[in-house]
């Protein structure tokens, strides 16, 4: 990882959310010349320069993916990219469809367009369990920036830079991720809501999310999306487990567990998935991989197979978390104090 980040020029989207701050803070010790982070929020880019301190290293740019000409000057000699920045809440993207659109999707192609104009080196971008066979909006367009990322492999003509991307479940924690929601109940004694008892999901730690997307980076030619062999929990089991390890703290909760379950909301599904049956016969994978080939790499010129030659191809098919054994409650246990939620 030295050699990938030290003395590189790196900028993180969204650098101020609840992976590219953990992102920003990772690349720190590789010793970058320079980590930019773009975001749009004033007060969360102020409140991240007050949590870094004195790093004269870091940038803070205040901008919005929408605009590509602030992108075109905030990627000026720019090696790597890593593209976090997205609207990302099922519900809000659903009702507020051409918003998630142009953040999603056009925010992303300005992104492209930027990295090619400034002949950058790697652009990782980050994508979600929900681009899978999306049934909803949110999903539907992270699906679009995925494709989005394999074209520009394709076009980018004498330009070196590679687009790769990396597909997330559910990041502990993050706050995306159920689990504050799921903490903010107990601690309100409320009933904790969910939406199905045979709801599952597939959950990565940020850590690991961390140890993907750097991975990804070092290994990407362009066109390739990355997977990790995520761990699935049935979100009932992670509500008892929380409400367990969390009643005994808080002298308002009472003993008894409260789960109320409220039904699917739009565009919601009761699995998630990772990897289709159409992708799966041009997927390898390592032991904590599944990196799928670009679909014709035939036509990428800079693609050498020879890199992957050791690796296997993969046996799976679709990759679901409702065909994946589910963590018992005293793994989640440990999965959560391994994380730091409990």
């Amino acid at each position: 990882m030295k050699n990938t980040f030290a003395d590189k020029n790196i900028l993180v989207t969204g650098g101020t959310g609840s992976v590219g701050r953990e992102i920003v803070k990772a690349l720190l010790p590789y010793k970058p010349k320079v980590v930019r982070i773009f975001d749009s929020s004033e007060g969360a880019l102020f409140a991240l320069q007050q949590e870094l301190g004195d790093h004269e290293e870091v940038r803070y740019f205040l901008g919005d993916i929408r605009d590509e000409g602030r992108l075109q000057r905030a990627m000026q000699e720019v090696d790597i990219v890593f593209h976090t920045a997205a609207l990302k809440h099922v519900s809000l993207c659903e009702y507020n469809p051409f918003e998630a659109v142009q953040t999603n999707v056009l925010g992303t192609q300005n992104v492209i367009e930027a990295a090619l104009a400034n002949d950058v080196e790697k652009v990782i971008f980050t994508s979600s369990d929900k681009a899978v066979n999306p049934s909803n909006t949110m999903g539907a367009t992270k699906l679009v920036a995925e494709k989005l990322m394999v074209s520009a492999n394709y076009y980018r003509g004498r330009q070196r830079t590679a687009f790769a991307s990396v597909r997330f479940g559910n990041v502990i924690g993050t706050s995306g991720s159920v689990i504050p929601l799921f903490i903010e109940q107990i601690k309100n004694d409320m009933p904790l809501t969910v939406t199905h008892t045979e709801m599952t999901r597939f959950f990565i730690s940020l850590e690991e999310a961390l140890g993907l997307l750097f991975q990804a980076t070092v290994l990407a030619q362009g066109g390739e999306t990355f997977i990790m062999k995520m761990p699935v929990m049935r979100v009932i089991d992670l509500a008892h487990v929380l409400y367990d390890e969390h009643s005994t703290r808080y002298e308002d909760v009472a003993k008894k567990r409260k789960v109320k379950i409220i039904g699917t909301k739009p565009g919601e599904k009761l699995y998630e998935e990772l990897m289709t049956d159409n992708e799966a016969p041009r997927a390898i994978e390592t032991k904590d991989l599944f990196i799928i080939m670009p679909n014709i790499k035939e036509e990428l010129s800079h693609f050498d197979t020879k890199k992957y030659a050791s690796l296997k191809k993969t046996e799976l098919g679709e990759y679901r978390s409702d065909k994946v054994e589910s963590l018992s409650q005293q793994d989640i246990k440990k999965l959560l104090i391994k994380s730091g939620i409990l």
